[in-house]
């Protein structure tokens, strides 16, 4: 018996792979598992991820205020409850350490609530940047999806309009979740 020596197939390699279009029409549609999946469909999802993850740093930043502001009141507490025990006491039986203390922990709180007003300042800005992207984002939005595909988002999010607005967000927000929905 003889061996035919010829080359073992090398399966998912470009070689054996023949490109056709069978219709010229399929040709925007990329090669992967699901071959339903077109340039558009991709941007769209890409511009969806995009989006999401916008939120998610925004809200990790938001935590961050929040877990600075927290520390922030424990330490004020804290130092406070120091400095009414000082105070309790009566002037003539302080030490001189002690009302030096007393003038310290004065310092200290003075300064600690500096650094918070400039943290809730920080967040009223940031807050007003995110509304200002958001409602330049919902005015794009607006101007580049079609109405029907805005009511079918608004048909997803119908259940929006019925909660607190501390719940749902701004109305700029609003309309850009349902944007995302329809792409």
């Amino acid at each position: 018996m003889e061996k035919e020596s010829r080359m073992p197939t090398r399966y998912g390699s470009l070689e054996s792979t023949k490109w056709t279009a069978a219709d010229p029409a399929k040709e925007e549609i990329v090669s992967m598992a699901d071959s339903t999946t077109t340039v558009g469909d991709i941007e769209g999802e890409l511009f969806k991820i995009e989006r999401i993850r916008e939120v998610l740093v925004r809200r990790e930043s938001e935590l961050r205020y929040m877990m600075d502001d927290i520390q922030l009141c424990k330490e004020i507490s804290r130092l406070k409850k120091e400095l009414q025990k000082l105070i309790a006491l009566p002037e003539k039986e302080k030490s001189n350490e002690e009302k030096q203390r007393e003038e310290e922990l004065v310092q200290q709180i003075h300064k600690l609530v500096e650094t918070r007003d400039f943290l809730v300042d920080d967040v009223e800005f940031e807050r007003l940047r995110e509304k200002e992207e958001d409602k330049e984002m919902a005015e794009f939005l607006q101007t580049k999806l079609s109405k029907s595909c805005l009511q079918k988002a608004n048909q997803r999010f119908s259940h929006w309009d019925h909660m607190p607005q501390e719940e749902r967000g701004g109305g700029e927000w609003q309309l850009n979740r349902r944007a995302i929905a329809c792409l």
